[in-house]
């Protein structure tokens, strides 16, 4: 990969975009008791990954609305770009918008991979980055909602890397994220059409999108 050329905006994934469910001890937590019920009857063992796919890449700005939803859970995440050499080149503050939904077992697509829905911060070198201590604040319309502390990742990065490359590789521009923390109550602060969305972190440029309403032929839906 082309760091020099990757560093400049807007910034677009060179590879697959891989993200872990259940990766905050919080979240975790909570659903600790339903782990050992249908249909898995067992807590897992290895990273739960889903796939942000190309269509979700958004560095516009803005975020429309689509077929009559009206309000989305804001993921505020890092994104770790891996490099030829297998370790982590650069990164960037990410929003993995999702669509509210109650189940983690089979991530639905429809719900996580709609058009838009993966906010793309600026890149920045890996060197010198210490993401262990890293805190993500998430602002909704200027009032701070939620501060993710990445010391409470159930897998850190080195942990999460090292279980993950034991069942399939990571390629050269491949995108690692390290997962989103829910709030006390299990949900993730939510946005709707109007809202200002706005991701900050020590290190990194800040990341702000805003949702709107997709408009059709004839106007708004």
């Amino acid at each position: 990969m082309n760091l020099i050329r990757t560093l400049q905006t807007p910034w677009q994934p060179q590879g697959t975009v891989y993200g872990p469910l259940l990766n905050f001890r919080r979240e975790w937590d909570l659903w600790a008791p339903r782990m050992t019920l249908d249909p898995y009857k067992a807590a897992p063992k290895a990273p739960v990954l889903y796939i942000k796919s190309a269509n979700t890449f958004n560095t516009s700005g803005e975020l429309a609305l689509q077929d009559g939803i009206t309000e989305l859970d804001i993921g505020a995440t890092v994104g770790v770009v891996m490099g030829e050499n297998g370790q982590p080149e650069a990164a960037a503050l990410l929003i993995d918008w999702a669509v509210p939904h109650d189940s983690y077992y089979r991530p639905p697509v429809k719900f996580r991979c709609r058009d838009g829905y993966l906010g793309l911060g600026t890149l920045r070198p890996w060197a010198d980055l210490d993401v262990s201590g890293l805190r993500l604040h998430v602002t909704l319309n200027g009032a701070v909602v939620q501060t993710v502390d990445l010391s409470q990742l159930k897998r850190p990065l080195d942990q999460l890397l090292g279980d993950v490359t034991e069942f399939m590789s990571l390629q050269a521009g491949d995108v690692l994220m390290l997962g989103t923390d829910c709030l006390e109550d299990g949900q993730r602060p939510r946005a709707r059409a109007g809202d200002s969305v706005r991701i900050e972190a020590a290190g990194f440029a800040t990341l702000s999108q805003n949702v709107t309403v997709a408009l059709s032929l004839g106007g708004a839906l």
